[in-house]
């Protein structure tokens, strides 16, 4: 399978790309993103050739279907680092938690978040594509808080890999912070920006289109790739835990083979609603994708009203840092989807050039076929935690809270909800919850006090944090980006 652009193609780039090219040189004409040229389509026995289905067998069965130019041997390789997971036999648990309400969870890997299901495999492929091909890659990363950590994890100590991670000083957890600045591998440096995750990731696409920047790679041996969702890489692992999460139900009984669900998904920068969007189209029964916002709720904003309006708008740092997001990359592989490059291209130039587009109402009634949205603000996240934690039995964090006011509102069919993160990341938070207070707690003291309280274990993995040296401290403006990268590149 080929995959084409998201805004058209500018007569210098190929017109199609292969899958290992598009995750290599994810940068794709006008600055827009690779897509698949089409979805594949699920036979009408999928669901019950995979009802007895391991996760990794439910997962190889769907990247094949990509037909992706990826050796076998290298896909089961990668899928086996599932393995390292909470429950090798089951990396993804998903858990009843209300009669309609399910939560599968995603954060049972090593760095305690959902980045971890798509970045260890993704990680492990592009490494070892670099390393056949004799290529010397830097990876960037930008984070809101879990994609940096996750990033680190999976590209530490592998050949002919570098990686640059850029998260905004002061805008992610104190955990999330502290699983980026430890690693101390020699090919990894964590730069701290002056500014918020959309200066980070704005950055990151000026470097990937940037071809004085890619020059300069050019003289040290060096290509040029990145993590981000903005990378399909990324995006093909995302499509799998909604097919299993489906299929968990069917095992459980509480649903039959094409009985319809909906998803609900704590949103940033949508590329795990995206995952369910392209799940939805590929034939999981899906009546509709509902999306979770913070107090940033641009998206609430679009699905709602269809204006995706950044103008005036400020980043509100939340509870929920992770989300604290206002341009949401993969919104524009759904505009692709449903309106075609001519359309996504115009729409995409204005929100670069106006902070602002609107769709026609009829663009407005395809988006709504398909997701409907609500946001929730933190003192109600905080509610939500402590009402599920003291009286439901059940402990989320405040990104997993987000999904809980859509779940009230449709509560008609099953409704998968996603657990995004640990509640070890965003403990302050949760105490703060569970005391019904605003008190400035310190992580180590917040995680100490809630496994106590709770009678429940902190993961070593987090615990350890807090004896690690650090080892990155490197905090600048943001016109300083490349320049600290490319010092980091002559070390």
């Amino acid at each position: 399978m080929n995959f084409i652009e998201t805004r058209g193609n500018d007569g210098i780039k190929p017109v199609e790309v292969s899958f290992s090219e598009a995750i290599l040189n994810p940068s794709a004409s006008y600055g827009g993103l690779y897509i698949p040229k089409e979805l594949p389509k699920c036979e009408d026995d999928f669901f019950e050739k995979h009802l007895n289905s391991s996760y990794k067998e439910l997962a190889y069965y769907l990247l094949k279907k990509f037909e992706i130019d990826i050796e076998n041997e290298l896909i089961k390789n990668a899928l086996n680092l599932y393995d390292k997971f909470d429950d090798p036999k089951n990396p993804v648990p998903v858990k009843k938690v209300e009669e309609n309400l399910y939560i599968s969870e995603l954060y049972h890997g090593p760095t305690r978040a959902f980045k971890d299901m798509a970045l260890q495999p993704f990680g492990y492929i592009l490494s070892a594509l670099a390393k056949k091909r004799g290529e010397n890659y830097l990876i960037l990363a930008a984070t809101s808080g879990d994609t940096g950590p996750a990033t680190l994890e999976t590209f530490k100590n592998k050949p002919n890999i570098k990686v640059a991670c850029l998260y905004p000083d002061g805008g992610t957890s104190d955990v999330q912070r502290l699983q980026m600045v430890t690693e101390d591998a020699d090919n990894l440096k964590v730069i701290g920006i002056i500014g918020d995750f959309d200066d980070a990731q704005s950055a990151l696409k000026n470097l990937l289109n940037s071809q004085i920047f890619k020059n300069k790679l050019k003289e040290k041996g060096i290509k040029l790739s990145a993590a981000n969702s903005v990378n399909f890489g990324r995006i093909i692992f995302q499509i799998i835990y909604h097919f299993h999460s489906y299929l968990e139900l069917v095992r459980m009984g509480d649903i039959k083979i094409g009985d319809e669900v909906y998803l609900t998904v704590p949103s940033g920068n949508f590329g795990n609603a995206l995952g369910g969007y392209y799940a939805k189209k590929m034939g999981l029964p899906v009546k509709k994708i509902l999306i979770a916002s913070n107090e940033n709720n641009v998206l609430t904003e679009l699905i709602k009203e269809g204006r995706y309006d950044l103008r005036g708008k400020f980043l509100k740092k939340t509870t929920s840092p992770a989300m604290d997001i206002l341009k949401s990359s993969n919104v524009e592989r759904v505009l692709f989807d449903k309106f075609g490059s001519k359309r996504t291209k115009e729409l995409m130039d204005s929100l670069n050039e106006n902070d602002y587009y609107e769709l026609t109402n009829e663009e407005l009634k395809e988006l709504q076929a398909d997701f409907e949205a609500d946001f929730t603000t933190d003192e109600e996240i905080k509610e939500y935690i402590r009402e599920y934690a003291l009286n439901k039995n059940y402990l989320m964090d405040p990104h997993t809270a987000t999904t809980i006011k859509l779940y009230e509102k449709y509560k008609d069919i099953k409704n998968i909800a996603y657990s995004t993160a640990e509640w070890t990341k965003f403990a302050p938070t949760v105490l703060n919850a569970l005391n019904k207070d605003s008190k400035k707690y310190r992580d180590l003291e917040a995680l100490i006090e809630i496994a106590k309280r709770l009678r429940i274990m902190i993961p070593v993995v987090i615990e350890e944090l807090f004896n690690k040296p650090i080892v990155h401290n490197s905090v600048i403006e943001k016109d300083r980006i490349d320049e600290e990268i490319l010092k980091f590149l002559d070390t």
